[in-house]
């Protein structure tokens, strides 16, 4: 299904005012450097409250076809544990999910809600994350009122994005031009896709200073060691 490229823009683009926990959770994401992207798993409040010790910033659940109800109640666990800690909480293509169960962040893909749409649903105080995949899709979420953040990727094939082919390097160089890391003014974004401990100096090589890890830290028989070790390494480049 296409996007609706008519809809009208976002009442809140470009000049709305937010509130102050949404500016607190712009300075938050502003200063994130290692996002976990994971799925409900045994014993998930106590996994999470090793790795955003460890150093974890953003927390995004995903998991394709779970139900609301599920769904919900998996993000309350990841709301409880993160956020006292503070980590950001991101609900994964469901804008219905994020406007009603407290969340930090929306994240969609390019097609899912678009992100003038989620707005409209959202308020201004809910942040959006976008992925990408090319360059005019990452132009285009640069220049976006309504998307506070951008991912690029799957810079390598990875099981968590079946279907995707992956982007190589050049993307995030490209992105690191265009959106020097930590420059006033600049969007964040982050780096996805087979990104783990043996492949961080890669993509640190780009110019990228903010990634989204998935497999690198769940998968670990360490989770916790694995995200303060990343963490690490992303902070001090």
């Amino acid at each position: 299904m296409t996007q609706d490229v008519d809809a009208p823009r976002s009442p809140y683009a470009s000049s709305y005012t937010r509130s102050a926990e949404a500016e607190a959770r712009l300075v938050r994401l502003a200063d994130a450097r290692l996002y976990l992207c994971l799925g409900p798993r045994p014993g998930l409040a106590a996994f999470l409250d090793e790795v955003v010790a460890a150093g974890v910033d953003v927390v995004q659940l995903r998991e394709k076809g779970l139900e609301w109800q599920p769904e919900a109640d998996e993000l309350a666990v990841v709301r409880q544990v993160a956020r006292p800690r503070g980590a950001l909480v991101a609900a994964n293509d469901r804008a219905d999910l994020a406007a009603f169960t407290g969340v930090d962040v929306l994240h969609v893909g390019q097609h899912d809600i678009p992100p003038r749409l989620a707005r409209r649903l959202l308020g201004p105080d809910v942040l959006i994350g976008l992925s990408t995949h090319d360059p005019d899709q990452l132009a285009a979420a640069i220049e976006d009122p309504d998307v506070d953040y951008f991912c690029v990727g799957p810079v390598w094939a990875t099981p968590t994005k079946q279907g995707r082919a992956p982007v190589g390097l050049e993307l995030p160089r490209l992105a690191a031009r265009l959106a020097p890391p930590f420059t006033p003014g600049a969007k964040p974004w982050f780096v996805t896709g087979g990104v783990d401990a043996a492949t961080l100096d890669d993509v640190l090589g780009t110019g990228a200073r903010r990634v989204v890890v998935v497999r690198g830290i769940t998968q670990d028989a360490e989770p916790g060691p694995a995200a303060a070790a990343l963490a690490a390494r992303l902070r001090a480049a």
